[in-house]
């Protein structure tokens, strides 16, 4: 008799398994990526978002729970809403691994194309509910570290302009944007949720939950709660940059600007909150409770025309193309940096090739009391090149500190203080991209000129010292300026 009981889920049960196969062998690329976030320890600030989401999502479950379903319901539903959100994300996620490779945004797009699967399943009601939870959990994804990198750039050269012409016309015209970015950047906490761009981040997380939480919809009144608080983070960074440069570049308190930064930085993101919050919680004018949508149709064509299309999604994959790291190119360095080869390992060559890499070039040098290692590598993907910050740590070395330097008008670099916990040594390293018009510390900046159709190569310098160094000091400015020069006639011959 129990037999029995199961037998007339047997067959609506046979497509969704081949669906869901199909499904995952589709999205394949993504489970690598989301792996790496919900395990690894820089991505503590998202597991916990998680955590926590999934803590609220299970308490509002407990109040509603959702029935067994009848064999009935195990056959999907003609639902457009739905069918429309799972198609247009997966054709833009076939896009997005084609043309771009950006895996947050292709996690967010499996994110949400599952929540369209889904919903061929759930009372159309329950979808609607449920996609702010939907949201929540797609936002948990890093996007404040891609935020910082897309948009973080030009709103920053946005801003130091603004700030520059505010300066400018109170009388102090000599300060520059790049040197209000470079400032800026030196006593910036950029680890902080709160901070900079990665606070559009933090407040978008906040919005979703507070509609969450108080049965909020998604309408017009949250977009202008949304829109609200992007307006005054914007105007509170804009002030805490005028407030840095008014005290550390106009009135040379560095030590006040760098203290003034994270309160600041609070303050304004506490102040957008509230003021968002507050147009959420506006009262709503009376309205009739809305009737329940009748119960869509759920013909028996439509599971296999799924798989069919998922199919199709599938075949029609294809990522985006990589080189792999060729011999190290032939960089001339001049006789006075006494540079030596310094191969790369099997493992090092293989994991620059995972990325995308043109070539890769390690030396050791020693130029007057300077000496220490660089890698050159060379590319014409962003995916190809990182933020050193990760090599350092994965070799040991702890980030104790990492801020801008203008060593020119036109040469920016990043410096970063390192440090050995096993042995308290510490060190002084320094990386730039170069391209053959223009350099920058910004990684932000060369991602963005990824996007140009004619996209041009790149060179990603590393440099470890062996030992503390001041960077400013002029046998370190022209060792900086050395290379740079060699570089220059590399990628211009």
């Amino acid at each position: 008799m129990h037999t029995n009981r199961w037998v007339p889920y047997l067959l609506p049960a046979g497509p969704i398994l081949l669906l869901s196969a199909l499904w995952v062998w589709l999205y394949r690329p993504v489970f690598g990526y989301l792996g790496v976030i919900f395990s690894r320890q820089e991505f503590r600030t998202n597991q916990i978002l998680l955590l926590a989401v999934l803590v609220l999502i299970a308490a509002r479950l407990r109040r509603s729970p959702i029935s067994f379903p009848r064999p009935e319901d195990l056959r999907p539903r003609l639902h457009p809403p739905a069918l429309a959100l799972l198609l247009g994300c997966s054709l833009l996620y076939l896009l997005m691994e084609r043309f771009f490779d950006i895996r947050s945004l292709s996690a967010a797009l499996f994110g949400l194309a599952t929540y369209g699967l889904l919903g061929l399943w759930l009372e159309p009601h329950r979808w609607r509910e449920g996609f702010l939870a939907a949201l929540l959990l797609v936002g948990v994804l890093p996007f404040g570290e891609h935020l910082e990198t897309f948009v973080g750039y030009p709103m920053r050269r946005v801003t130091a302009q603004l700030v520059r012409d505010g300066f400018a016309a109170l009388g102090h015209s000599s300060l520059g944007v790049d040197t209000i970015l470079v400032f800026e950047s030196g006593v910036a906490k950029i680890d902080l949720p709160c901070s900079g761009v990665k606070s559009l981040w933090t407040g978008l997380l906040f919005l979703l939950s507070a509609a969450w939480i108080e049965r909020q919809p998604l309408n017009l009144r949250w977009l202008l709660a949304g829109v609200l608080m992007v307006g005054l983070l914007f105007c509170a960074n804009l002030l805490r940059v005028a407030a840095l440069i008014g005290t550390g570049q106009v009135l040379n308190w560095p030590l006040l600007a760098e203290m003034l930064h994270v309160p600041l930085g609070v303050l304004g993101f506490v102040g957008a909150c509230v003021g968002a919050l507050a147009i959420l919680r506006l009262p709503h004018p009376a309205r009739a409770q809305p009737a329940l949508a009748p119960a869509h149709a759920s013909p028996l064509w439509l599971a296999p025309a799924l798989c069919a299309v998922v199919l199709g999604l599938t075949l029609l994959y294809t990522p985006r193309p990589v080189q792999g790291a060729s011999a190290p190119s032939g960089w001339q360095y001049p006789a006075e940096m006494n540079t030596s080869p310094q191969p790369l390992s099997p493992g090092e060559i293989d994991w620059i090739t995972s990325g995308g890499a043109d070539s890769a070039d390690r030396q050791r040098f020693s130029m007057g009391d300077l000496s220490g290692s660089m890698i050159l590598i060379r590319s014409h993907s962003w995916r190809g090149q990182h933020r050193p910050e990760r090599c350092f740590e994965v070799y040991g070395l702890t980030v104790d500190n990492s801020y801008a330097q203008l060593i020119s008008g036109e040469f920016p670099l990043r410096v970063v203080k390192l440090s050995e916990r096993s042995s308290e040594r510490s060190y002084t390293a320094a990386y730039w991209f170069q391209s053959a018009t223009q350099t920058t510390d910004d990684y932000g900046t060369r991602m963005w000129t990824d996007l140009d159709p004619q996209r041009e190569e790149w060179v990603l310098v590393t440099v470890l010292f062996d030992q503390s160094v001041d960077p400013q000091a002029q046998a370190s400015l022209g060792f900086f300026s050395s290379l740079r020069e060699v570089i220059h006639k590399g990628m211009v011959k």
